[in-house]
């Protein structure tokens, strides 16, 4: 998020009973997006089968989301910051509407993958104006009860949304197989927009950046550099032209620091605030967020890939059999925040990659012991032990990146941890190419496939574990205690420490 300071700027009225709705629909914006993420995973398989979408098309389905999602992201804060957070708050969760209307609408897996694509744009659009409305609209003494139901939201939201879309496909309703799980967004989003130009007040900073259009162009191309040739790959045999541009993505990024560099020395509106990586701490956060993002996009579509293509297993039941994982994220998460970082500081991230680790260890050894005769009950350990060690990473995570960020560039560093993030997430889904259809024979008898999906499911769950092992080592360069700022007599993590200008 990107927040200006304001001091003294005004605050609504205690009594106004507004503010509440606007919180109501912003959160539901944002509840919104999170099911969005996890609702499509659980549904790929039914897609692929229904639609005959390719594994690479599959792949570009999440892929292209994250990767929009990522490229917009602090853009679409800027753009709120200019134009006003209600307004780019209302073009985003209108767009994001219509784009769920074209993916539930999709006549073939190239219609999907665009309108995914454009749904990640509008997702970047619409977040980024959730938190900016919420600090324009409430005063310092209610925002720690405000910040507590927007957890309760990020939990609800990790819980529900498997489980929403197994039981939205499985249903089948009115025989549009997986289409509902976009088009349940559509009454969603109109009550949204309906409702937010009512009750939303409007807020500009009042000395907005500008933005950097070369700087995200550069990020996407970079990035589509790298990921087009991981994804198409293997279908196409690896080319010599794909390690060209895979080599050619590195030289992309160079000119991104280079321009990002000039730019902030002409205007001071870079993209990418490059002084913020001589801060030790926020650059290895941005490693962790980054290679933690790879690991969440590895695991989470060949996890669903392996319950119900590689088991034979329905929509339904591998919904459920996730949901000791997601209960475990959630609950863990609070604890962390609340009770742990307090008293223990970094070790309890550092613990969080460790149990997460040896959580997919578990599920390594149990994959390979019991095949494909594996029950949910035995699944029920090694997730409730992993969703345990993520909840206790991701709560406190960026307030840990952020604690020795200097003060006027927290709005920035934040939005540029969520970017990295979403661009890890992205890069995990183009590996999938690597880690596991990588070891997957493409020409299988349909006796064959179950039996090659479970091997390429232990193969990439190795990889997911060396990557938590490389989040913990990156975390000793995390401050041992996240530095905590004072405001209106209680205290604020680094990361919410900005307050925008209200604008009649």
């Amino acid at each position: 998020m990107t927040f200006t300071d304001t001091p003294h700027a005004p605050q609504p009225a205690a009594g106004d009973r507004r503010r509440w709705f606007a919180l109501a629909i912003v959160m539901t914006a944002a509840f919104m997006d999170l099911v969005d993420v996890t609702i499509v995973n659980i549904a790929i398989p039914s897609i692929q089968r229904d639609e005959g979408a390719t594994f690479s098309q599959i792949q570009w389905i999440t892929a292209g989301y994250a990767l929009a999602f990522a490229a917009g992201l602090v853009t679409g804060g800027r753009l709120g910051d200019i134009h006003g957070r209600k307004r780019i708050f209302l073009v985003g969760i209108g767009g994001f509407t219509v784009a769920s209307a074209l993916c539930g609408l999709a006549v073939n897996p190239e219609m999907l993958v665009a309108s995914r694509i454009l749904q990640g744009a509008m997702a970047a659009l619409m977040v980024p104006q959730v938190l900016s409305i919420v600090h324009a609209t409430f005063p310092a003494h209610e925002r720690g009860k405000v910040f507590g139901l927007f957890g309760a939201v990020v939990g609800l939201g990790a819980v529900s949304g498997p489980l929403l879309g197994a039981l939205l496909t499985e249903w089948n309703l009115f025989g549009l197989e997986w289409r509902p799980i976009f088009l349940i967004n559509l009454p969603v989003g109109i009550a949204g927009l309906v409702l937010g130009r009512r009750f939303i007040t409007e807020s500009k900073a009042p000395r907005a950046l500008k933005l950097d259009l070369v700087g995200v162009a550069l990020v996407t191309l970079g990035l589509l550099m790298l990921l087009y040739p991981l994804t198409r790959g293997r279908e196409l045999g690896w080319p010599a032209w794909g390690y060209v541009s895979m080599a050619g993505a590195l030289a992309v990024f160079g000119a991104l620091v280079a321009y990002e560099r000039a730019k902030g020395a002409r205007d001071g509106s870079p993209l990418i605030e490059l002084s913020l990586f001589r801060v030790k701490s926020f650059a290895a956060g941005i490693a962790v967020q980054t290679v933690f993002g790879i690991g969440l996009g590895v695991f989470f579509l060949v996890w669903t890939l392996y319950m119900q293509i590689g088991l034979g297993w329905s929509v339904l039941r591998a919904g459920l059999t996730g949901l000791p994982f997601s209960v475990a994220v959630s609950a863990a998460a609070g604890m962390s925040v609340q009770l742990l970082v307090p008293r223990f500081g970094r070790k309890v991230l550092q613990a969080g990659a460790l149990v997460m680790a040896a959580g997919v260890l578990i599920y390594l050894w149990e994959a390979e012991r019991y095949g494909q005769a594996i029950t949910s009950w035995q699944m029920a350990l090694p997730l409730v032990v992993m969703g345990a060690g993520m909840g206790l990473i991701v709560a406190p995570l960026t307030d840990a990146v952020l604690s020795e960020v200097p003060r006027e560039h927290a709005g920035s560093a934040s939005g540029l941890i969520n970017t990295v993030q979403q661009m890890g997430n992205a890069l995990g889904l183009g590996l999938v190419s690597v880690v596991f259809f990588g070891v997957i024979d493409e020409e299988l008898a349909p006796a064959e496939v179950g039996p090659a999906f479970v091997d390429g499911f232990q193969h990439a769950l190795g990889w997911v574990a060396a990557v938590l092992g490389v989040i913990f080592l990156l975390m000793f360069a995390l401050p041992k205690r996240p530095a905590q700022h004072v405001e209106g007599g209680q205290e604020t993590p680094a990361a919410v420490t900005k307050e925008p200008e209200l604008v009649s």
